[in-house]
Order: structure tokens, then sequence, then C-alpha cells
């Protein structure tokens, strides 16, 4: 097979498993995919809006969120996103209730790469491919902000976007942590490297001009959570 020749789909598996994570993303990773792994439900809800996987390996079973209820949230922001179903449980209900729930397909453990692969290439060839002219591969993507990692540029709606060096690295330790609230203190150590004590006002000063640049003229992304601190989440 000429890999070279394949679109490029970003795949995210998710397992409680550790080593199955590994082995699954090596696997696929042969295949010519980029993949990235998660072991909860909602580091792989984060994971799924920064890096926007066109295909998730699900398991069903996981420690916080359940396999459905993970599902609901990544269809709630990117409907089209194929699920592959991991399951223990080989029942007719557990196989109806996931492709219900929205599930595309399902592969019972233990299972072998080259099904989980055969399984995903069928999905995907009834998905449309990655388009060339959309965000790098190496982008954090939110809603309509883009952030390319590589390049170090930023856009929204396609409009540049001009940032200081520590207003990027202070955008970027947000994007990389979407809906989640992020103290001053741990702001402070993620951008400046300070340990927290009297510098809540140079957080407060670039939130302010990110805000400025990011937000101004549009729906907002960057939010204060009063008494918690900052969070990042697409526009409504």
């Amino acid at each position: 097979m000429d890999r070279s020749a394949q679109p490029t789909w970003r795949i995210l598996v998710v397992d409680d498993e550790p080593d199955l994570v590994d082995v699954v993303c090596g696997g696929l990773g042969y295949e010519g995919w980029q993949t990235r792994g998660a072991t909860t439900g909602r580091e792989a809800v984060e994971i799924a809006a920064a890096w926007r996987p066109h295909a998730v390996v699900l398991d069903m079973m996981l420690p916080d969120l359940d396999g459905m209820e993970v599902l609901r949230l990544i269809h709630r922001e990117r409907p089209e996103v194929r699920v592959l179903f991991l399951t223990a449980r080989d029942t007719v209900e557990d196989r109806i209730a996931g492709i219900a729930a929205g599930g595309d397909d399902y592969v019972t453990k233990p299972f072998s790469l080259a099904e989980v692969a055969v399984r995903l290439r069928g999905l995907l060839r009834r998905a449309e491919p990655p388009a060339a002219g959309g965000p790098p591969e190496h982008a954090l993507v939110l809603g309509d902000l883009v952030l390319d990692e590589q390049a170090r540029e930023v856009t929204r709606g396609g409009t540049p976007v001009e940032l200081s060096p520590t207003e990027y690295a202070l955008l970027t330790h947000l994007m990389q942590h979407p809906r989640q609230v992020l103290s001053k203190a741990q702001l402070l150590e993620a951008v400046w490297s300070y340990d927290f004590g009297g510098q809540a006002h140079v957080v407060e000063l670039y939130i302010s001009y990110l805000r400025k640049k990011v937000d101004a003229g549009r729906p907002a992304m960057i939010h204060t959570v009063r008494g918690a601190g900052y969070l990042i989440k697409a526009a409504v």
C-alpha cells in the first residue's frame, strides 16, 4: 500500500488501559494516520475539542464518564466524528445501545489491530477526507480559533490575530485545556514560571490583552470564572 497517497486521518484512542492505548496508537500510526491517546473520558473530550479527530476508538467502560456520555459530548461539538466502540460485552443489547447512541461500529475485546484498522478504514471511507485547505495537522483548533503551533500563527474566523510572545504562550496554554478553569496561580506557573504571590495583576493584564485581540467584535471565547480563574471555550 502507498501510504503517502492516503489521507492523513486523525484518530483518538480512548481506553483506561495505557498499554492498550499505546499499542493501538502504534498500530494505527503504521497505517499512516495521526493518533493521540486518552485514558479517561474527560481527557478524551478535551483532546477532541482541541485536536478535532476524524474518528474515535472509544472504550465503553471508563473510570469517570462512560463511553456513551463521551460520545454525546464529542458529538455535541462535532457530530461528524466517526466512533468505533471497544466493548468487553458482546450482548445484542449492548451493541444496539452503542449504535443507537450514535456509534458507527464496534469491536469486542479481545480484538486484533488488523480488525480495528479495517473497521476504521471502512468508517473513514464514508467520511469527508481531510481538506487540503483546512487547519494544519499540528494546530490547536477551538471553534473558529486556530493556533498553528509550528508556524506560531493565530487566526480567528480566518483573520490573523497578532500576538506578543507572552500573549501567544498564554493563549496556547488556555487552548491546550479547553473548557477547563485555570487559576491565576496555574497560569503564572505555566506561562511565567512564577510561584504565586502578589503577581495576579500580571495574569489579569494579559487576559485583558488577549480579549482585546481574540474576542474584539466577536462572541466571547475567554471567560472569567469569578473567584476561580479563567477558561476558554468555543463561542456559542
